[in-house]
């Protein structure tokens, strides 16, 4: 099921809408090269008050979440090394952070990264972090179910707006690597 985009009042394509994005994820698309155009990029601006799944959920429908994904950022330990990484899965699923990514990661210990580091690094705002625009030497792990839905709504860098992106292109984003198992229920 696609994204109904009519559930907005405004869709316009991302690449227009750049003053509206954080620094990096502005940087992302315009430099832009996935084998998807960066016009199929999306942006919809929605309230920032709303910017949490639930509440999203609560303004336009339920449909979100099927087709809306999260990204979250992980911290993965191992000998006093951490290691930062981002796990994108669709909203109604949780990231497999302490089996899957931790084995993935290599690391004795995973767990959610401290809200100060992750907007530090990824340089977006808390509620607003997403896969376009990250450090380049961060893994993304993208859960097959995102990979492939034809449009997921995800977060735009800000807590002001979305983005409505094909799986395709979250999955062939810098750094990403499609790990079966990521997102359970």
């Amino acid at each position: 099921m696609p994204v109904p985009m009519d559930a907005f009042d405004e869709v316009r394509p991302a690449v227009r809408c750049l003053d509206l994005l954080s620094d990096p994820v502005a940087a992302a698309i315009r430099s832009w090269s996935g084998s998807v155009p960066v016009e199929e990029l999306r942006f919809v601006d929605t309230d920032p008050a709303v910017a949490d799944t639930a509440l999203l959920v609560d303004r336009y429908g339920s449909w979100l979440l099927e087709q809306s994904a999260n990204c979250v950022v992980v911290a993965g330990k191992r000998g006093g090394e951490t290691t930062l990484a981002a796990c994108l899965v669709l909203s109604h699923t949780r990231a497999d952070v302490n089996g899957v990514v931790r084995r993935h990661l290599g690391a004795r210990k995973a767990s959610f990264a401290p809200m100060d580091r992750a907007v530090g690094e990824s340089g977006m705002e808390y509620g607003g972090i997403t896969p376009i625009g990250l450090p380049a030497d961060w893994p993304l792990l993208v859960d097959p179910a995102v990979a492939d839905t034809p449009y997921a709504l995800i977060g735009s860098g800000s807590r002001r707006g979305k983005l409505i992106v094909p799986g395709k292109a979250l999955a062939e984003l810098p750094g990403a690597t499609v790990l079966e198992g990521l997102g359970v229920a």
